[in-house]
């Protein structure tokens, strides 16, 4: 259990960008530490969940730092079930970190990350699920990703978890009761423990599906757009984006690093990179930017290779997908918008998709979806949709670990059949019905040890 009382600034601390600082107390010791250094004018009562005003000030010099707010919510009514305390301060750098300041020397411990999160877990507010949820949620990419965040919050991947475990205790009680009591209880019913396990372990392989596409929500794609100089790449990005990221000019060789632009494609977060175009040169810049083109595409999820459709498939395409074959890529033909017909293109097998863009139309009156956009986006879609990612209609997404463990918990599971088909006796049976049932427990902090927390909570922000 976590002791003393811990600070943090809670609020991203930007110079002359934040208009509100916020400086979060909790412990047993937070309102009085806070009470040393904010005074309030008048007769306003200290109680919970009320919003006092006043002054934050030095309790030996009685130096005014600043002018503030101050929200006590005492337990277990708060978020660590503890007593806290906010101090709603001006933004700007100097002011909160005088707050903190003044805090510590009061007695308060400096937050490691994640510290305020762990403590609502340790005292039974949240469990482990809905934890890893609220720091999904700090770090969302996408209105998507945010609300997958919010669901397993709200327990939607909890539930199903808890009751499957259950479901395995309940099993393993069965099993042991005929250990102990075989002569005073029937026989187990064979072919209804071996529905019930089967059925478990389905369960369990169904929701370790969303592991890829949680991924997905979390990380998003990387996607970079590749090809010789002078194709569009830079235009198609433009068009793409709705803006004019990158340089456009009728030169070969414009683009000279990576460019990059954020979208949203689909709930999925995407960053697409714009590359400097592939080809032989003799300037020394363009020959770094042609090398990090191929290091960019190389750390792809996804590659454009776009081809100018006034000119088609060449030796230099065939020398570039030679790189990246092993890469998910879509062929874009650009520029159909200058040709009278489009060529038809000897493509290698490897290709997953083919997409005609007309991204040479860089007028920001031009709709997207005439650009082609539209059909560009429903093919890195249907690349997605075509993967692992067939469980992306259902609301939870776990994430690596728990994926790792309902992994260990549906082999448990169908290790238990086998040794039931084997005929070995009940004792082997809850062997691995046990270890089912812990890995289950790991998901939501019912069975965990103090190395996982730790991996846990470490990736949070400070103040969280």
């Amino acid at each position: 259990m976590q002791t003393g009382t811990i600070v943090a600034i809670a609020t991203a601390v930007v110079p002359q960008q934040g208009s509100v600082g916020i400086v979060r107390l909790s412990g047993v010791d937070a309102v009085a530490i806070a009470r040393q250094i904010f005074k309030t004018p008048g007769r306003q009562e200290w109680e919970s969940h009320r919003i006092l005003y006043g002054y934050v000030r030095h309790p030996h010099t009685n130096l005014t730092i600043d002018e503030a707010l101050l929200l006590v919510m005492l337990a277990p009514r708060s978020y660590t079930r503890e007593d806290v305390v906010e101090i709603h301060s001006h933004g700007g750098i100097i002011l909160v970190q005088q707050i903190l300041q003044l805090c510590v020397e009061c007695g308060a411990k400096v937050a490691e990350p994640g510290e305020f999160t762990l403590r609502a877990f340790l005292n039974g507010r949240i469990d482990l699920t809905q934890a890893e949820s609220i720091s999904d949620l700090v770090g969302a990419l996408s209105p998507a990703a945010a609300q997958t965040a919010i669901a397993g919050l709200q327990g939607k991947l909890r539930q199903p978890i808890v009751r499957l475990r259950a479901e395995a205790l309940d099993l393993l009680a069965e099993i042991e009761a005929r250990i102990d009591f075989e002569e005073d209880l029937p026989p187990l019913d064979l072919v209804d423990v071996t529905a019930n396990l089967r059925a478990l372990a389905t369960e369990i392989g169904r929701i370790a599906a969303t592991a890829d596409r949680g991924e997905l929500l979390r990380s998003g794609l990387k996607v970079a757009i590749l090809g010789q100089p002078n194709v569009g790449k830079s235009s198609l990005l433009n068009a793409w984006s709705r803006s004019d990221r990158a340089i456009v000019t009728p030169l070969p060789g414009t683009t000279r690093d990576v460019v990059e632009s954020r979208l949203v494609v689909g709930g999925i977060p995407v960053q697409v990179l714009d590359t400097a175009g592939i080809r032989d040169t003799s300037d020394v810049v363009e020959q770094i930017g042609v090398a990090r083109s191929r290091a960019a595409a190389l750390a792809a999820d996804l590659i454009l290779l776009t081809i100018d459709a006034q000119i088609g498939w060449t030796e230099v395409e065939t020398e570039i997908y030679r790189e990246i074959a092993n890469i998910p890529t879509i062929a874009v033909i650009n520029k159909v918008d200058l040709v009278t017909t489009v060529p038809k293109l000897d493509l290698p097998t490897g290709i997953s998709a083919v997409v005609e863009t007309a991204a040479a139309v860089t007028s920001g009156t031009t709709a997207p979806n005439a650009l082609g956009i539209d059909r560009l986006e429903a093919a890195i879609l249907g690349i997605v949709a075509g993967g692992k990612l067939h469980a992306a209609n259902i609301e939870i997404a776990i994430n690596q670990r728990q994926a790792a463990a309902l992994i260990r918990a549906q082999t448990a599971l169908q290790q238990v059949l086998t040794t039931i088909e084997s005929q070995l006796p009940l004792d082997f049976w809850t062997i691995d019905l046990r270890e089912a049932i812990r890995a289950l427990g790991e998901i939501t902090g019912e069975e965990v040890t103090e190395s996982v927390l730790d991996r846990i909570f470490s990736r949070f922000c400070i103040g969280k």
